[in-house]
């Protein structure tokens, strides 16, 4: 099975399954001495882990992260970070009913298809369960970037038709973690939580949209052609489980846009190249020119809810289904930490192709 690693220098395996023994991975481009603060990795795999709120899966996971290899004496040695986190709250056999099923909207058949072979425990493999080693690798690369003053937060901008249609520019983004659905804004972020709620009980699931903001870059970082920084962020930001969309800078709005309103004209600020406006979302010929980058990813609704569905079984023969397990009402809340770390991993990996050019 391809796929299982992303990154050049800053590089990311993961492996596990949503209910095995549990998940993991193995960081390699981790310079000799930086120090690893388990307990700020700790505190960015909590933001993610389930069970937090009354809008989240109630699945109870503590998450607790070992790291196997890689650190001595809370100092990376270079070499590469093996880490596990292991499952505790296994419950296989709710999905027992759906052993020879293909669930609306997931990966079950094309996996069958595809390996002749497939765990059905919670999606095995595909469950969104992977996304804690990326947490964990994110969190590493923030302490690499921290240094280099660069800052990455994320947040809840769209539930379902709920849309915080201000800039971020006019946010308060240090608001973020101060309520449940890590919205800044506190008005929306209560429709928000009261609209997932309703979706909770009726049953059912609601995407969203999460947006990005990474400040402090310095200019030069991404490659030109086909490795251009916005592709490689879009190639992270899909990658995440129930993600459909990707936007950066003006994004689609560009499309019915002049040129002349469209571009971004370069002023001189104390003798600093800036540009007068940022359409160009921090990024110009796939590489970073100094500006924030600025993204929105969308999630679609949480594919396994608790409606009785029909679809048919491995014989294809038509059945009616009602899925058990713990699921997400609503994904973005959780997914705001995932969405920070793959951002945490592209900027590592890109900072360290950078320095070849020095």
């Amino acid at each position: 099975m391809a796929g299982n690693s992303f990154g050049t220098l800053y590089k990311i395996t993961t492996y596990g399954e949503s209910h095995g023994v549990g998940v993991g991975g193995i960081i390699e481009g981790v310079a000799p001495g930086l120090e690893i603060d388990i307990d700020y990795v700790q505190q960015e795999l909590d933001r993610r882990r389930p069970g937090q709120s009354e809008i989240t899966t109630p699945r109870d996971e503590e998450d607790k992260i070992e790291f196997l290899s890689g650190v001595f004496e809370g100092k990376a040695t270079g070499t590469p970070i093996a880490f596990v986190i292991r499952n505790k709250d296994q419950r296989p056999a709710d999905y027992g009913n759906l052993k020879d099923l293909y669930r609306p909207s997931h990966a079950d058949y094309t996996y069958q298809t595809k390996y002749g072979i497939r765990d059905h425990r919670g999606g095995g493999r595909q469950s969104a369960r992977e996304t804690i080693a990326r947490v964990a690798a994110g969190a590493v690369a923030k302490k690499m970037l921290e240094p280099l003053g660069i800052s990455i937060k994320a947040y809840v901008s769209q539930v379902g038709e709920l849309k915080l249609d201000k800039p971020y520019t006019e946010l308060d983004l240090n608001n973020i973690e101060s309520n449940i659905v890590r919205c800044p804004d506190d008005e929306m972020a209560k429709e928000m939580i009261e609209y997932i709620d309703t979706i909770r009980r009726d049953k059912d699931s609601v995407g969203g949209v999460i947006t990005c903001v990474i400040s402090g870059l310095p200019v030069g970082l991404g490659e030109p052609v086909f490795n251009k920084l916005h592709a490689i962020l879009a190639q992270a930001m899909l990658s995440i489980n129930a993600v459909k969309g990707f936007e950066y800078g003006s994004g689609f709005e560009a499309a019915s846009m002049l040129g002349s309103a469209h571009n971004d004209e370069f002023i001189n600020v104390d003798g600093k190249i800036k540009s007068k406006t940022n359409r160009s979302g921090g990024i110009q010929g796939g590489i970073s020119n100094g500006e924030d980058i600025y993204f929105k990813v969308a999630f679609k609704p949480v594919a396994t809810i608790s409606k009785v569905q029909n679809t048919v079984d491995m014989d294809g023969k038509e059945v009616v289904m009602e899925a058990k397990g713990r699921h997400d009402p609503c994904v973005v809340p959780r997914a705001v930490p995932i969405v920070e770390a793959m951002s945490a991993i592209v900027l590592a990996d890109a900072h360290l192709l950078n320095k070849m050019y020095k």
